[in-house]
């Protein structure tokens, strides 16, 4: 297990390092001159205010002592300072990232329960129930979540009245509330994606010897659907939620934007609008640090879910 960990860290550093190589160097290759974006614009660009802006930017460095002047101070918690905002993009995150982090763990809880119930009950009742199920979790997963979005302000918040439509409110329980919009527009389309890996692992998981010879001892149905079916089921189930955890991150552009919620998501749509490369370059890594993360405490956790990983593992 310890051997593994380790293995997967340096995977993990290795990829950030790659992913922090591509961010940086994909802004700096975009079209156009980055000073003249620092700047303002075509029309404020004389020579004099561009030359004072590679000097400080140190835009004329190569780029690999850009590079490593930038990761040297991401190393050390400095990303810069905000071209948009004249404020350390530090600052800035650590102002952003708790509403976004709320939101993706609120749509996570949602997505896990509502998935894996519904998985259950259609793999385990089956027929028109089942048909029903699979039926409308197709749709979910088909339908984009800005369209989810706006279906759910235009019911529930506007012609209902329910729930706000904007804002992340103050507090838990205000966080709560004005959140379970967008928590929704996250959620529906990803707990469509789990009931079904639920109802298909639990599925193949029917029709396994173990399961038959429990029927046969006397087993009751309840004990043979928790103990030997649902139990044996749950590594995919675990590892497509991890994945999805994980992408939803990205996921949060979309849904902060539509409801106007101030979080990583809707920065880095403004920072790209506004040419702000900072507080994008830093957004991104942390998006990507968020997937590597998540991903490797699924790998990690994956030997303890199914026994049988840990077995292969000991014998090579």
């Amino acid at each position: 297990m310890a051997a593994r960990a380790l293995r997967l860290t340096l995977g993990l550093l290795a990829t950030l390092f790659a992913a922090s190589f591509v961010i940086f160097g994909a802004l700096y290759a975009a079209p156009g001159d980055p000073a003249t974006f620092l700047v303002g614009g075509q029309e404020d660009a004389t020579p004099e205010k561009l030359a004072a802006v590679r000097a400080a930017y140190h835009l004329d460095d190569p780029f690999l002592v850009r590079y490593g002047d930038w990761l040297g101070g991401v190393l050390h918690g400095d990303f810069g300072r905000s071209l948009q905002y004249n404020d350390h993009v530090a600052d800035l995150l650590s102002s952003r990232l708790p509403t976004t982090l709320f939101l993706v763990a609120y749509s996570a809880v949602l997505f896990v329960v509502a998935g894996i119930a519904l998985g259950v009950v259609s793999a385990v009742r089956g027929g028109r129930l089942d048909a029903v199920i699979v039926a409308v979790s197709t749709l979910l997963a088909s339908i984009p979540k800005f369209v989810k979005a706006l279906a759910l302000v235009a019911f529930f918040g506007v012609q209902l009245g329910w729930f706000p439509v904007t804002g992340a409110g103050d507090g838990f329980t205000d966080r709560l509330y004005h959140l379970t919009l967008p928590a929704l527009a996250l959620a529906l389309g990803e707990l469509a994606v789990v009931s079904r890996v639920t109802r298909q692992s639990m599925v193949e998981q029917y029709k396994q010897d173990h399961v038959a010879v429990a029927r046969a001892a006397g087993l009751a149905e309840h004990k043979v659907v928790r103990r030997h079916v649902l139990r044996n089921a749950l590594a995919p189930v675990v590892t497509m939620c991890g994945l999805i955890v994980a992408s939803l991150f990205a996921g949060t552009v979309v849904v902060e934007t539509a409801f106007g919620i101030s979080g990583m998501g809707s920065l880095l749509v403004q920072s790209i609008d506004m040419h702000d490369f900072p507080v994008t370059q830093a957004v991104l890594l942390l998006m990507v640090l968020a997937y590597m993360v998540v991903t490797t405490v699924v790998d990690l956790l994956h030997p303890l879910i199914d026994p049988r990983v840990r077995l292969e593992g000991s014998r090579a």
